[in-house]
């Protein structure tokens, strides 16, 4: 039984933070519905060596430490992404650091990477790992770090065997100076230190910034290609805020996700589809509410999408209906299955 609508109206009442930590705390409980529907056959979809039985995913950020990916699973994602995780546990920004844009069906947060660090997940992760599905982990540089690359290093040792896949984050708004890693001569030291830390073939994707310019696109690109980077997650955040009109909250600092940001995060996810020959795979993320939504950024160049802020305002039940008008719409276009709809807008 999917309890949101009844809860919903409280929620929103609720210091946004605190709404979250309620939402954890009931997954946990299992007081979240089950998706029991089959997936369609045409969502399907293997990558790097792991059987997705939807596309959908849930992004980084709403289970930082790891508590409820299973209880993500069972809504109906195809997969799971926990963090962003640090080294050592942060408390990040001071509060409050999340705000709603109800008119936009948007958020800014800035909330700097607060998690439980390294340890409290890999315990969480050991605890469930012989459960069936695919779960990512999103790893970060702590804020003091002396060598924020090594921290990413580190994120690879403390994971490896336990992570179905890595993202290396480096596109927060929200930690001064990390974005600054996208630029070309340190990203080609990050992305060859990151490999290199990786002993066995567990795949590495990386997360990058809507708010780049198309020469900065390129250089991300020619990296990736040459030291065979696994994928990218196009977008993390914008620091944007064109057409905004909620009043006070327009105007906090922090990154900006949610309805506003999907026009931007599918134009980069699409300029990077065609840079990349099409030949990584693509995890498209940013303002996706719908399966017409999902169906845009696979046609731009997602093989896989992501969503977070949406479920915010629309609860469990829109995993399932997402699912339900991707697999219509492919129909409707005589796409037999998905693989065949990615990059088609983009080619």
């Amino acid at each position: 039984m999917d309890l949101y609508p009844l809860v919903r109206p409280v929620l929103r009442f609720i210091e946004p933070e605190r709404a979250h930590r309620l939402t954890i705390l009931g997954l946990k409980l299992g007081l979240a519905p089950r998706d029991v529907a089959p997936n369609p056959s045409s969502l399907d979809i293997d990558l790097w060596g792991l059987h997705f039985p939807n596309p959908l995913g849930i992004a980084a950020g709403f289970d930082k430490n790891g508590e409820v990916p299973d209880a993500m699973l069972k809504l109906g994602f195809g997969f799971a992404e926990v963090g962003t995780v640090t080294p050592r546990a942060q408390p990040g920004n001071p509060r409050p650091r999340i705000f709603r844009l109800a008119e936009e069906r948007a958020v800014i947060n800035r909330l700097g990477f607060n998690n439980e660090g390294h340890a409290a997940l890999k315990r969480r992760l050991l605890a469930r790992r012989a459960r069936p599905g695919v779960v990512g982990v999103n790893i970060g540089a702590n804020k003091d770090a002396a060598d924020r690359v090594a921290d990413y290093e580190t994120g690879i040792a403390a994971f490896e065997g336990l992570a179905s896949y890595f993202t290396v984050n480096i596109s927060s708004p929200n930690t001064p100076g990390l974005r600054a890693l996208q630029n070309k001569a340190e990203l080609e030291t990050l992305v060859a230190r990151v490999m290199k830390a990786r002993k066995g073939r567990t795949p590495i994707l990386l997360k990058i910034a809507p708010d780049l310019t198309e020469e900065e696109l390129a250089d991300i690109a020619e990296v990736a290609r040459e030291q065979g980077l696994d994928g990218l997650i196009v977008s993390n955040t914008t620091i944007r805020r064109e057409g905004l009109v909620s009043g006070a909250n327009a105007k906090e600092t922090g990154g900006l996700s949610g309805q506003p940001l999907f026009a931007l995060s599918t134009e980069v996810l699409r300029t990077m589809y065609r840079l990349t020959d099409g030949k990584i795979p693509i995890v498209g993320v940013g303002g996706v509410s719908s399966g017409a939504d999902a169906y845009a950024k696979i046609r731009a160049g997602a093989s896989l999408v992501q969503l977070y802020t949406a479920l915010t305002y629309d609860g469990p039940a829109l995993v399932s209906r997402i699912k339900r008008e991707l697999a219509l719409l492919l129909a409707a276009d005589g796409i037999e299955h998905l693989r065949d709809a990615v990059g088609l807008d983009a080619r």
